[in-house]
């Protein structure tokens, strides 16, 4: 009786678990999703070389949330099934989600953990470079590239100690923020990815601590049924015929 008393508040865990689970799942792959396809990490995807980082970061970093935000979801739907019709198989293969999706988040925070710069410089650099080519070369068309960024995040060239703009902030900046003294580029860049990067980092841990959680109460609803199942067992005789 107390067996089962606890097999059913685990079961109303579980399913609690697994809708939270499956929302992070789904806020996941929205991040990676508009992390991929929106408008100022695509034009820094495109505008940047080959020998830069930014571009590898980019398409990983989708891949990656994409196939987590998939393993989430199907543990989640799994652990769910499992708890409705109290199946051992069921259980063991949402255990199993669980602990992928957790060997893929312990690397994926340890990165951003031991790597904090590494997005936001390469970002910067994208800039740095496109920058430099259009004030070596006014006539290049890296100018198009420099003035989209411009537009894209809201600010105005690299802005020099002395308070003075040059022609490539005059012919590149929208007239807004060329007048209006507008945000020195590498910083708003640093400041957006700053809190991209956290937002994610809080994601992550949040997911972590689900998946954990989740792979306990999967173990114990599998040790609940499998003895739960042998209690029914038990005292049971059958007559053969002789």
């Amino acid at each position: 009786m107390e067996l089962r008393c606890r097999m059913r508040t685990t079961k109303c865990q579980l399913l609690v678990t697994s809708l939270c689970v499956m929302l992070l799942g789904l806020s996941i792959a929205t991040l990676s999703t508009v992390a991929h396809y929106g408008h100022r990490f695509t034009l820094i995807s495109n505008v940047s070389l080959d020998s830069n980082a930014y571009k590898v970061i980019h398409h990983s970093a989708f891949y990656f949330g994409i196939c987590l935000s998939m393993t989430l979801i199907l543990a989640a739907l799994l652990s769910s099934a499992a708890t409705v019709r109290e199946s051992l198989c069921l259980t063991a293969m949402g255990f199993f989600c669980f602990a992928l999706a957790f060997c893929g988040l312990i690397p994926a925070a340890c990165w951003r953990y031991t790597h904090s710069t590494e997005v936001e410089d390469s970002m910067m650099d994208v800039y740095d470079f496109v920058y430099e080519e259009v004030r070596r070369n006014t006539s290049s068309f890296r100018r198009h590239e420099l003035t989209a960024i411009h537009e894209a995040f809201l600010c105005c060239g690299k802005h020099s100690p002395f308070g003075d703009t040059t022609d490539v902030e005059n012919k590149t900046c929208p007239p807004d923020q060329l007048h209006s003294e507008g945000q020195d580029c590498l910083q708003e860049i640093q400041d957006f990815l700053k809190k991209h990067m956290d937002f994610v980092f809080s994601l992550l841990g949040i997911a972590i601590g689900f998946t954990v959680y989740g792979m306990f109460l999967t173990s114990f609803l599998w040790f609940s049924i499998h003895f739960s199942s042998n209690l029914y067992r038990k005292g049971k005789y059958t007559l053969r015929e002789r």
